[in-house]
């Protein structure tokens, strides 16, 4: 039978970080717009280096479709067994299909395999369709701060 649809979840190369810094754009845009912040933020600034420290220093993940870099994720392992997700990413056009699930399903995966009690990570506090997404994978908000200028949830998830 011929493979109509072939899915692909990786570990982030240096090959991967045009497409990396690529989807984080789309992303992140979208995420302003939903926040109503200016497109003055972290994500939207970080350049080619960044992501290749990143691929360095953390865990990143790379979703492909037929090929194609569709989302991408990225998770710093910390002492006393917790983690930190960050440029949780999916193509504008790929959304709402499974892509972030997936994503998870592997950050899930990795956290189980290192032990990992704890994992964080901050979205905007008013946007209410991240915040169901993370609620529905397991997260609960520890926290709402402002230290970037709007309101951003701190969200935990905790492992056996």
């Amino acid at each position: 039978m011929e493979s109509l649809y072939a899915f692909e979840v990786k570990h982030a190369t240096e090959e991967d970080i045009p497409a990396i810094h690529k989807i984080t754009k789309d992303a992140f845009l979208k995420y302003c717009e939903m926040a109503e912040l200016d497109y003055d933020i972290e994500a939207l600034n970080e350049t080619y280096e960044d992501i290749r420290r990143d691929i360095e220093e953390k865990n990143v993940f790379v979703v492909r479709i037929d090929d194609e870099p569709v989302g991408a994720v990225r998770v710093e392992l910390l002492p006393d067994g917790e983690a930190y997700l960050s440029r949780f990413a999916v193509a504008s056009h790929h959304r709402n299909n499974g892509i972030g699930k997936i994503l998870m399903n592997v950050v899930d995966k990795i956290m189980k395999e290192h032990h990992v009690h704890i994992l964080r990570l901050h979205t905007a506090a008013k946007v209410a369709a991240l915040i169901r997404f993370y609620y529905g994978r397991g997260f609960y908000i520890a926290s709402v701060e402002n230290s970037r200028g709007y309101p951003r949830a701190e969200l935990i998830k905790e492992y056996d």
